[in-house]
């Protein structure tokens, strides 16, 4: 055998390379041919493309059109798939005819090594999306400050309720070392009705009519009226004419046949089963009133004092209050022909004619209108009680004095009336409803009472007299073609009520049928049912690790979501039972 010397094969090799050279290349020549563009892989050559033959997968070359991917083979779950069209989820695959390798796909619901040897940042969560600010940074390599994220592919919460940090659900943290209930912000670090919290500040109360929306307040038009889209608890109302509303996201009322809003909680807050913007949340149980009406309802009231004839300081009085005694009809205009105006307020109808117990338009105009001097207004809620099987709403109570020790009398300018109550006062309140033809409303009390549906008188029991019945039912179909009702739309029933003798004040209202659609959210997760908005719920079972449904009820990385979950041996999941495709149940492909 002949051997050769190291510097006389060098000397070969150079000797062939330069008689290649001077075949192909003319002098002045560059390294195109014939005006083609430079030869690169996938280059030109006579100046058109490359013929890179047909495709074939497993051959372990790359088809820069038709291949995602080729690691000489045709099996699944190693990261290039069998028919070489996809680089699988959490893989890469850099050099054709190679293995691939685990990579990090962030925002794929997996938290993924990648390959650490080779340098890579190995990722620590992992909640389906690259977005930052929801606790898992935009790249999944670290988690934010205050933030915790216990389960791969599922939504990131707070850390801890009290460490000044507002992340996940929370919305106050007033730097409470043990966080209270209370104090405007709760034990988990939600704002309490009627409280505004700074960051790391103790809650403040809100003044609800300053004109400033904060904290809970849903809107703030600086006054007291009720009836202009935002109520005297800065809560917005809905807005209707003549039945037909539109549609307003955290007013309470979800309209018929709306398909802009997935609920409604009566509230613009997120993280409570109904989005700010009206969708569902997940991990809540959301259903609608009208489905499991709820067991009680509080509706806005506002209450005006006013001083009395018979128990006045310094001489400065009403007429209107403690001065006659009778009943009166029409002091508001006829039954079904009485409206309100414009400002949804009653108009006198006595002008220019005797009455028995009022003194004129501008007096009465102040009974239900905040007037300086003149009333002092206050605001409450009533809370109706559902009444067993009858599935009505009852307010009922025969010793009526909401403003005992407020108004005037606190002010030391009106006397205690009889046995200390303090009366001589005007209440105002506002319910929605769905018309269906089978509401009944009833009331009885003392004194002046009416009730306006659709703008319309439907009820007058005027005048200062002891406690009187009345009833409004809208079963009867001459009554609702006189307010003008038509089914499906949205109403408003207003009662506007005035205590103004002092010998008793008793206030029972009954609403029966009167409801809209609304929703009502409960987190549910633990109780062993699957409910609305839930994926899974074991109920004691339910935890972290694999296979488990979570704490939020959503399950975590398992065999059959559809996502191989390489972390856990998975090398294949299609997402459904059939166990005689390409990937089997256990999500375990056999290469052999």
């Amino acid at each position: 055998m002949l051997k050769h010397s190291p510097s006389r094969s060098r000397l070969t090799s150079l000797l062939l390379a330069s008689l290649l050279f001077t075949l192909t290349a003319c002098p002045g020549d560059d390294t195109s041919n014939d005006g083609g563009t430079p030869i690169t892989d996938g280059g030109t050559t006579d100046g058109g493309p490359i013929d890179e033959g047909p495709a074939v997968c497993a051959d372990g070359k790359k088809h820069s059109t038709d291949e995602a991917c080729d690691d000489s083979n045709n099996v699944s779950g190693d990261g290039c798939s069998f028919d070489c069209q996809e680089v699988e989820i959490g893989f890469e695959c850099p050099t054709p005819g190679q293995k691939c390798v685990v990579g990090t796909a962030c925002g794929n619901g997996v938290i993924e090594l990648g390959d650490v040897d080779a340098g890579a940042t190995p990722e620590v969560c992992d909640d389906r999306n690259k977005a930052g600010g929801d606790g898992c940074a935009a790249d999944c390599k670290s988690i934010e400050p205050g933030w915790s994220c216990p389960f791969q592919g599922q939504r990131c919460r707070a850390a801890e309720c009290g460490d000044k940090i507002i992340a996940g659900d929370e919305e106050c943290e007033d730097g409470n070392t043990v966080p209270t209930n209370g104090d405007g912000c709760s034990d988990t670090c939600r704002l309490e009705p009627g409280y505004k919290c700074d960051p790391g500040q103790p809650c403040a109360r809100t003044t609800c009519g300053d004109g400033k929306k904060e904290g809970t307040e849903q809107c703030d038009d600086g006054n007291n009226d009720m009836g202009d889209g935002c109520s005297p608890l800065c809560v917005l109302e809905p807005r209707c004419v003549d039945g037909t509303c539109e549609s307003r996201c955290g007013d309470g009322v979800i309209l018929p046949n709306d398909t802009t809003e997935e609920c409604d909680d009566g509230n613009v807050r997120a993280n409570d089963g109904c989005s700010s913007t009206c969708k569902l949340e997940e991990g809540f149980a959301c259903t609608r009133v009208t489905e499991t009406p709820p067991n009680t309802v509080e509706i806005p009231v506002v209450y005006r004092d006013f001083r009395g004839r018979a128990n006045n300081v310094g001489g400065v009085f009403h007429p209107d209050f403690d001065d006659a005694n009778g009943n009166e009809l029409g002091i508001v205009g006829p039954l079904y022909t009485g409206l309100l105006g414009t400002d949804g307020k009653p108009q006198y109808a006595k002008e220019g004619i005797t009455s028995n117990t009022t003194h004129g338009k501008t007096a009465f105009d102040q009974w239900y209108r905040d007037t300086p001097n003149v009333n002092i207004t206050e605001v409450g809620t009533l809370t109706l009680n559902k009444q067993g099987a009858t599935g009505s709403y009852l307010f009922n109570n025969p010793a009526f004095f909401p403003l005992d020790n407020k108004g005037w009398v606190a002010r030391g300018l009106e006397n205690k009336g009889a046995n200390g109550h303090n009366f001589s006062f005007t209440s105002e309140t506002r319910y929605w409803f769905e018309f269906k033809g089978t509401e009944l409303l009833t009331f009885n009390g003392d004194d002046d009472v009416w009730v306006f549906i659709n703008g319309r008188l439907a009820l007058d029991l005027g005048g200062v007299h002891g406690a009187l019945d009345g009833q409004v039912d809208l079963k009867d179909t001459q009554v609702t073609t006189k307010l003008n009702l038509q089914k499906g739309k949205i109403y408003e029933v207003v009662v506007f009520q005035a205590e103004r003798h002092q010998t008793a004040s008793s206030y029972k209202l009954t609403l029966n049928n009167f409801e809209t659609q609304r929703t009502n959210c409960e987190s549910t997760c633990g109780n062993g049912t699957v409910d609305v908005g839930e994926q899974c719920d074991l109920g004691n079972a339910n935890g972290p690790g694999y296979g488990k449904c979570s704490l939020t009820c959503i399950w975590n990385a398992r065999c059959g979501d559809g996502i191989p979950q390489y972390k856990f041996d998975e090398t294949c999941d299609d997402g459904n039972t059939n166990d005689n495709d390409e990937c089997p149940n256990n999500c375990k492909v056999d290469p052999g």
